[in-house]
């Protein structure tokens, strides 16, 4: 990988992979790597299982995760790009002055339970994982007492579908932010063609479309599409407005961006941020949003 200066300055990834490191950390990796043209150690990024393996080794070496597996069916997340947000979350914590013991609500936890274990790794950070899907909730739980994170991580489960945080939260419940990484399809034939389009630009040893990062129809899907969850997010957000200090998503979208903004500002937030981050090659975008005011905001801060 070339060095990407899109990543935060923080993302131990941002210039590239120590191919060599990693197969010694996790020499699994060894057999899915190969030389290039250019005579540089590499992958075939259109290899579900060579990413996953990449993926593993990257957990193994800069994070001290032995233990990372979950079915070939469920996403299976890019590290560089994933920690990239919980750096940038870190960076919203320290604008707002929450220090002290930091505990975030992870909408969409997943199989991988990617986020709680990189937001840990990296800071300490607490977590909640929430998930609609029992199955993914139960490997994700395998990861974090394999990983002896029971103290640190805890899961919730989602019975309904329809809603987000309704029978998560309580009054009583607090947190310094909520995440989410949002599904982005409307629909099995879109997620296919954006599957299509991203291999035209891999080099791929195989002639079959194949997802190199997989996904489950709950993790890649939902009824409207990535405009649909969100504002169902947002209204959600709402509604629970003293028991997160900060509510955040990543939007894949920028064209949503200015109508989040709008319906934000109707629901009566406070104060509303857009960040830009890299992802890998591509930009993406956090929209992170409050509902306390100032005086709130300074009683949370000397009070959590």
């Amino acid at each position: 990988m070339k060095n990407n200066s899109n990543f935060h300055s923080k993302n131990k990834h941002k210039s590239g992979y120590d191919i060599v490191a990693l197969c010694e950390a996790y020499p699994d990796l060894s057999s899915y790597v190969f030389e290039n043209s250019f005579t540089t150690k590499t992958i075939d990024f259109a290899n579900p299982k060579a990413v996953k393996t990449l993926n593993t080794a990257l957990l193994i070496k800069h994070y001290g995760i032995n233990f990372w597996e979950f079915p070939e069916t469920n996403l299976c997340p890019p590290i560089p790009g994933r920690v990239d947000y919980i750096h940038h979350l870190s960076d919203l914590f320290d604008a707002s002055k929450i220090t002290g013991d930091i505990s975030v609500l992870d909408i969409g936890t997943g199989a991988s339970c990617i986020y709680p274990i990189l937001g840990y790794a990296e800071y300490q950070w607490k977590f909640t994982g929430v998930d609609i899907d029992k199955n993914s909730s139960e490997h994700a739980q395998q990861i974090i007492t394999k990983n002896g994170l029971t103290n640190s991580i805890s899961l919730v489960h989602q019975k309904d579908k329809a809603f987000i945080f309704k029978d998560v939260l309580n009054s009583s419940d607090k947190f310094s932010a909520a995440m989410c990484n949002p599904p982005f399809y409307k629909s099995e034939e879109e997620a296919f063609n954006a599957t299509t389009r991203k291999l035209q630009g891999v080099k791929s040893l195989k002639t079959e479309v194949v997802r190199n990062f997989s996904g489950t129809h709950n993790e890649l899907i939902y009824k409207g599409g990535e405009k649909a969850f969100l504002h169902n997010y947002l209204y959600e957000s709402s509604l629970f407005k003293k028991q997160c200090f900060w509510f955040t998503t990543l939007v894949s979208k920028k064209e949503l961006v200015k109508g989040m903004h709008a319906s934000l500002k109707k629901l009566g937030a406070t104060e509303i941020k857009t960040i830009n981050m890299g992802q890998g090659n591509k930009l993406s975008r956090i929209v992170a949003w409050t509902f306390l005011t100032q005086d709130e905001q300074k009683k949370w801060v000397h009070t959590v």
